[in-house]
């Protein structure tokens, strides 16, 4: 039994919150195996700092963004210049007002806010300069195993895994599987597997179009109804039915084809003849 799995014991999780604290020391290595000397380090739900306390011995400068007050107390014991706590809401801080420099993000995050949390770092596919996302270098990410496989899908991946979570990921990142972590990695055991995922931050957004606006309506709509092919899709997304079939037929693709057998660079091309057909219209 861990000391790690003894301290977590002691602290009184938050079910609410979505706290399970990782306990295994095996995966918390491979974490710190991420962190370089020189790296300025951004940790997100530090909890009762088992990770935290690693990085602090290897990182240039940590931050760390908590939200819980009894988490907060546990966090006291880490004592170090290079070491910053803020008791806030990842969701309302902004990196900027951290500090004017490039981080490294860490997080072991509820499950249930993964989206919204992905959102906040990197921004939607239509915001170009997104503040977040350019003071970001890499994300090592935590993430239930569900979540881990959409993250790094795409359209040869089975349909229920390549969605808007795999395109709003990748298009301005390579997203890379660590590793598989078992349920018994945490205290308390969550009811399913996690993964631990890296998410390294491109300068350049995975493809070039005249209006990212106009592509991610188009992306969304096409994922919005599963069942049906695409040029329903687009359709009750909104799009002019004559501009959907002119466009499908320029592009030779099949009236029958699915959103989840597109990549991002045949997104883009759809995007870009659908709005000169929809302009032309």
């Amino acid at each position: 039994m861990s000391e790690y799995f003894l301290r977590a014991k002691l602290f009184k999780t938050k079910k609410r919150l979505g706290q399970n604290f990782l306990v295994d020391e095996s995966v918390i290595d491979r974490i710190i195996e991420e962190v370089a000397e020189e790296d300025t380090v951004l940790e997100i739900g530090p909890g009762a700092g088992f990770v935290t306390e690693n990085i602090v011995k290897k990182a240039k400068k940590v931050y760390a963004v908590e939200i819980d007050e009894d988490a907060i107390d546990a966090l006291a014991h880490i004592r170090s210049k290079n070491f910053h706590l803020i008791h806030n809401d990842i969701l309302k801080t902004q990196l900027k007002d951290l500090e004017d420099t490039t981080f490294k993000v860490v997080a072991n995050i509820p499950y249930y806010i993964t989206s919204p949390i992905l959102v906040h770092l990197l921004g939607e596919i239509d915001d170009l300069n997104n503040d977040n996302r350019n003071r970001i270098s890499e994300i090592i990410l935590m993430v239930q195993w569900e979540v881990a496989q959409r993250l790094v899908a795409n359209e040869n991946s089975p349909s229920k895994q390549y969605g808007l979570l795999s395109i709003l990921t990748q298009f301005n990142a390579d997203v890379e599987l660590i590793q598989k972590v078992g349920r018994k990695s945490f205290y308390p055991a969550p009811k399913v597997d996690s993964a631990l995922v890296k998410i390294t931050i491109n300068k350049e957004p995975r493809v070039k179009v005249e209006d990212y606006a106009f592509l991610r309506r188009v992306i969304k709509a096409s994922f919005a109804t599963r069942r049906k092919n695409l040029k329903n899709s687009l359709i009750n997304g909104g799009f002019p039915k004559d501009a959907v079939s002119k466009t499908l037929t320029d592009l030779s693709f099949s009236e029958n084809t699915r959103g989840e057998t597109l990549s991002i660079k045949s997104f883009a091309q759809l995007s870009e003849e659908l709005r000169k057909n929809v302009q032309t219209n």
